[in-house]
């Protein structure tokens, strides 16, 4: 298959326009948050003089560090050290649940939805865009990527699909332009039942029909509207009702932000996206004058080195993106600057390219409920613990629980064991075939499990990863990983709707406040 050949000087410029609109987007939106009302904005009101602080744009910047430090393709693990290393402080719904089951040792993906009311919201889809600018043209592995991400916070909710739908967008967005194969691509990455699919197909039917925005405004909150403004599934039917029904730049945005909503949200996510497709030239003076080209960080970001402008920001997003597509991408490579014409060279089958998706259907094919660990030696293997249900264990109650490992990303076998507590039993059920490859069954049972308790996990794999792992020729690799699995009473639920407690003075979660001394109200 034929690859895209992108044009440095142009990608950068959809990179630099793609940062711009989020923001400008972002502080449209802001001051209409949770407002669940029609608004008539037709441009800023109040006009700003900078851009207002947003965990829209701030959460990616510490994927960006990740994704420096960590190179193109970061274990599970490393987004949740990330995670809790910057974002500690944020309290607001998925993401201080999210805290919360990492704090008790509960690792993604089972962090991301365990007890936690908040997974179908838009906390991971405003993250797509630095997945979409680090793999411009391939969209199947910008959403691959997005799954992990918002593994972290969404796991098996309908806020994963919908960052892996606009990652995938946006991604295609870089070499192609027309909306409507736009969102064909994107709903190609993502379960046709999700609810963010049926609302995205209801808002174009709208369009598609010729109904009035206001029309199709009220059909899209009549049907998917939700208690929660942040809910995932209205505020994607009208971003989409913005994108297609706007006339330029601004009257897109404010369509979609006059929807409510998560107003901020949803005018970020079309700005970058509009950004992406129309480049610089695509934003009017008007609109850029007002933000500006600083970064304003929210008090809660904690010190990732963020970049403080628009234009380190695309820097620093390139050189990741040459590496990333250096190393990963099939479906493009970057023009020598000599050969840069300006534009990008598509191949004949460009349409294929851009719709394949088995990258996006092997992420989806994760068990949300599971945790990843990384080997504790170093060997760089990862060792999955499926929980086979809640992370609970209750008393004198058997659970069968299987474990599976992965190196290099992809399946590998070996001779496993399992640990517990020494007053549990552990016994070994044999091995069986699933989709993510071979895992070994384990009944585990308690008399009296208490807290917080460690399960631990030993393998030898054969060097390498080979399926056949530590059998036969070749040198095996010890590995091992503990695992947190909780008694009834550190697992009585939690009122859905409720978030977590914050701290009376700073507003941040209260075991992470940023007062000027630090966890001075925990």
């Amino acid at each position: 298959m034929a690859r895209f050949e992108l044009s440095p000087r142009k990608y950068r410029d959809q990179v630099y326009a793609c940062w711009l609109g989020k923001n400008i987007g972002g502080t449209l939106g802001a001051p209409y948050e949770g407002q669940k009302h029609v608004h008539s904005l037709t441009f800023y009101h109040p006009v700003p003089k900078e851009a207002a602080a947003n965990d829209d744009l701030d959460l990616q910047l510490i994927w960006l560090k990740l994704l420096e430090d960590k190179g193109t393709d970061p274990p599970l693990p490393c987004f949740a050290e990330y995670w809790t290393k910057y974002a500690a402080a944020y309290p607001w719904n998925e993401y201080g649940f999210a805290h919360r089951n990492l704090s008790r040792g509960l690792m993604p993906p089972i962090s991301g939805c365990f007890e936690n009311y908040f997974v179908d919201e838009m906390g991971s889809p405003i993250r797509s865009e630095i997945w979409a600018c680090a793999c411009p043209a391939d969209p199947q592995l910008a959403a691959s990527l997005a799954w992990k991400d918002s593994a972290i916070d969404h796991a098996g909710g309908e806020g994963t699909y919908g960052e892996m739908f606009w990652a995938a967008v946006q991604s295609a967005a870089f070499v192609e332009s027309d909306p409507l194969t736009l969102i064909r691509i994107g709903l190609s990455m993502i379960p046709i039942s999700s609810h963010i699919s049926r609302a995205i197909r209801e808002a174009v039917w709208c369009w598609q029909r010729g109904l009035l925005w206001a029309e199709a405004r009220e059909r899209i909150a009549s049907r998917f509207g939700h208690l929660q403004p942040c809910n995932a599934i209205p505020n994607h039917g009208f971003i989409i009702l913005g994108w297609l029904y706007g006339e330029d730049f601004g009257d897109k945005l404010c369509k979609a932000v006059n929807c409510g909503y998560d107003t901020d949200c949803t005018g970020a996510t079309l700005g970058a996206l509009l950004g992406i497709l129309g480049g610089p030239a695509g934003i009017p003076e008007k609109w850029r004058k007002p933000v500006g080209e600083q970064i304003v960080l929210h008090k809660f970001t904690g010190d990732c080195n963020a970049p403080k402008t628009i234009v380190e920001l695309t820097d620093r997003t390139v050189n990741v993106a040459r590496k990333m597509v250096a190393e990963r991408s099939d479906a493009a490579a970057f023009l020598p600057d000599g050969k840069d014409g300006g534009a990008h060279i598509l191949p004949a089958d460009a349409g294929t390219s851009l719709f394949r998706n088995v990258l996006a259907r092997r992420a989806l094919a994760n068990d949300p409920q599971s945790a990843v660990m990384l080997d504790e030696n170093g060997s760089g293997v990862e060792i999955v613990l499926h929980y086979m249900g809640d992370p609970v264990l209750w008393p004198e109650i058997g659970r069968e629980m299987e474990v599976s490992l992965r190196k290099g990303g992809e399946a590998a076998g070996g001779e496993i064991g399992l640990s517990a507590p020494e007053s549990w039993t552990v016994k070994p059920l044999g091995k069986r075939s699933a989709p993510d490859g071979e895992r070994s069954r384990f009944l585990v049972t308690a008399r009296t499990p208490e807290g917080r308790n460690k399960l631990r996990v030993t393998a030898r794999v054969a060097e390498g990863g080979a399926k056949g792992g530590g059998r036969g020729k070749g040198k095996a690799v010890e590995t091992a990983a503990s695992f947190t699995i909780l008694g009834p009473d550190e697992a009585k639920g939690f009122p859905a709707g409720d978030n977590v407690r914050k701290c009376p003075k700073c507003a941040a979660r209260i075991e992470a406040c940023i007062c000027p001394v630090q966890r001075s109200c925990s």
